[in-house]
């Protein structure tokens, strides 16, 4: 068998990250965008105005995409224990 390299490990958990956050951080970032072009549209220049927006589209993404998010990070991490053996040898 192929020994597995701890940094084919980190590459992999690197990319598990990406791929994970990647959703949340999409969404908050089209929220904030959306909201930033209508307070310019409007002249509202309330700073916090976009916090609320923001925290309810993140909790609803992580509720619909929770679950992937949870298997692909939960995959890697069965990953990592069934090759245990091969970092040691």
């Amino acid at each position: 068998m192929e020994a597995l390299s701890i940094s084919d490990a980190l590459h992999q958990a690197m990319w598990v990250t990406l791929f994970a956050s990647l959703p949340l951080l999409l969404v908050a970032m089209v929220v904030g965008l959306i909201i930033g072009i209508l307070q310019t549209a409007t002249s509202i220049q309330e700073q916090t105005l976009v916090f609320i927006p923001k925290i309810v589209a993140v909790i609803l993404a992580m509720i619909l995409l929770g679950p992937w998010m949870c298997r692909l990070v939960g995959d890697y991490a069965t990953f990592l224990f069934e090759s245990l053996h091969r970092f040691v040898s």
